[in-house]
């Protein structure tokens, strides 16, 4: 996925029926359905059915199953209320008649309230940094293997740019922090549903990397198994994702091989426009032989 139109074009659903919607699968190299395309997808499925004047603020989701990225997946929209000011939806994505992933969503309408937040991290900007896949290529040579697997998941319509050297082959003693700066790599010109569709997306990237980095002198990193399990994420502000927008993740706790990150979402003038919850796990798989 090279671009963020072949992006765009993995979000949008056919319809397929009365509340149904099919979706193809991002080839990942792991072979298992992608978290964050399950998010954006049933997003976009939940967005089919809602009045357009109502925009999701929050979003809860759980993976049930692994996916097969060479079935479609099938979302089906259950129309659970529609009130004065809130949607709500619940969508549940399929494959051979099994549930795969559940997500609830809800929208609200335009409204005037409160307003106030907490103050963006001060880090350097992304116009220092590099990519994240350039910061890795000190690996190539040493840990190639290591590489491999660090760089096989970029999605090369977006990019991603750590502000914390991340080196899991000389790992030190590291608090569970991270700040990267995320945007699409094209200007884009798109409406706030497919803006957030393509957030949520994104919004799976880091979150259980940030749980492992206190564990990396005792974990082998390239021998790791790790997998979603839940993810909840809220929309505060509107955004542009061709703008660059700082991710900046920290992570409470990790027990019984689950990690549990947080995120929090800026644009580069300070607002915070999303905030994200993700609990994973994380195993290590050991080494045959």
């Amino acid at each position: 996925m090279k671009t963020v139109k072949e992006l765009i074009e993995l979000l949008t659903l056919e319809q397929i029926g009365e509340g149904r919607y099919q979706g193809m699968n991002y080839q990942t190299p792991w072979r298992r359905v992608f978290g964050g395309q399950a998010l954006g997808q049933a997003l976009h499925a939940a967005y089919q059915t809602v009045p357009a004047d109502r925009f999701a603020h929050s979003l809860h989701g759980y993976f049930i199953l692994t996916g097969d990225i060479d079935l479609p997946v099938i979302y089906d929209v259950d129309i659970i209320r529609d009130g004065g000011s809130f949607t709500t939806r619940r969508v549940v994505a399929r494959q051979n008649d099994q549930v795969i992933f559940i997500l609830a969503a809800s929208f609200q309408v335009r409204q005037d309230g409160f307003d106030h937040q907490i103050t963006m991290p001060n880090v350097l900007p992304p116009e220092v940094l590099l990519p994240d896949y350039e910061q890795a290529k000190s690996l190539e040579a040493d840990h190639p293997d290591l590489y491999r697997r660090l760089t096989i998941i970029h999605p090369n319509a977006l990019e991603f740019r750590p502000v914390e050297k991340f080196d899991p082959a000389n790992p030190n003693v590291t608090q569970p922090y991270r700040h990267v700066w995320i945007k699409a790599k094209e200007e884009v010109t798109l409406d706030l549903p497919m803006q957030q569709q393509i957030l949520a997306y994104a919004s799976d990237y880091n979150l259980l990397g940030t749980a492992v980095l206190p564990h990396l002198q005792t974990a082998d990193y390239s021998t790791l198994f790790l997998a979603s399990l839940d993810h909840a994420m809220w929309f505060h502000r509107d955004f542009r994702i061709d703008d660059w927008l700082l991710y900046a993740l920290d992570s409470p706790s990790a027990s019984n091989s689950r990690g549990f990150t947080r995120g929090n979402i800026f644009n580069q003038e300070g607002k915070l426009v999303a905030s994200v919850v993700q609990e994973g796990l994380i195993r290590e798989v050991r080494k045959k032989g």
